[in-house]
């Protein structure tokens, strides 16, 4: 008999932004894209797009070039910054490849225009494309230098009136008080306050970003990507994670 649990599960959120670092893509290589790294996330995102929820990505840029690390080595900082956005471009292609090899319908939306590329933003197509149950990856950051992909996420949640952030981590399942990677006594929190989260410099995303969502009440929930079916449990309604406010 089949079995339709996973189908008959009620999602937490109807609409989510999902924020992914670079470095998530790399799998171990340590630099640029892994192809296989990418197609298992692009799976754990069809198994949430099964359950019917409407999805927003974001990606970093960290795996090809980061602009604080190319303005820290001489770069001009604006410059350095217009090439980390290029690189998430990069990485939205990348993940729109694998995600309609799985049979989904995705759009690219950048907020630097290529029209060859991918399209350029605007905000009631993208919400359209959202109604429709087509993927909306979000490249380019703010498309302006000096503004992470964090704060893009924060921005680009608030406009499509997501229900929630969902960022997804390598190899920690929520917020510590310390690097647990270096700390065998760091304590996961299982929901903290925004303002804990600035005042203890706890880096699940940055200043603007934090202060984003918090300004309009939008709760991040910080996940692993690492286990496998942990994007859909969190969406299920169980699994590991620290809700940050909301």
């Amino acid at each position: 008999m089949q079995d339709h649990t996973q189908s008959e599960a009620a999602p937490t959120y109807r609409r989510v932004m999902l924020k992914i670092s670079g470095e998530a893509l790399m799998g171990d290589q340590g630099y640029g894209l892994h192809p296989p790294t990418v197609e298992r996330i692009a799976k754990e995102i069809q198994s949430v797009h099964a359950m019917g929820v409407e999805l927003c990505l974001v990606i970093g840029g960290g795996n090809i070039f980061r602009g604080l690390q190319g303005s820290a080595q001489g770069m001009e900082r604006t410059t350095a910054d217009y090439m980390g956005m290029l690189a998430t471009v990069m990485n939205a292609l990348a993940m729109q490849g694998a995600l309609e090899s799985l049979g989904l319908h995705t759009r690219v939306i950048s907020a630097i225009p290529m029209d060859q590329v991918c399209e350029p933003y605007i905000r009631r197509r993208a919400v359209r494309h959202l109604e429709k149950k087509r993927v909306v990856i979000f490249a380019a950051g703010t498309g302006n230098p000096y503004f992470t992909t964090d704060t893009a996420a924060a921005l680009r949640a608030n406009e499509m009136a997501c229900g929630a952030i969902l960022m997804g981590k390598n190899g920690v399942d929520g917020v510590y008080d310390k690097d647990p990677a270096k700390h065998d006594d760091a304590v996961r929190f299982d929901a903290i306050t925004y303002d804990d989260v600035l005042s203890k410099n706890l880096k699940v995303m940055d200043a603007s970003a934090i202060a984003l969502a918090r300004e309009n009440k939008l709760p991040i929930v910080v996940f692993s990507l690492d286990a496998p079916g942990g994007f859909r449990s969190i969406l299920a309604g169980e699994g590991v994670s620290t809700r940050v406010g909301g």
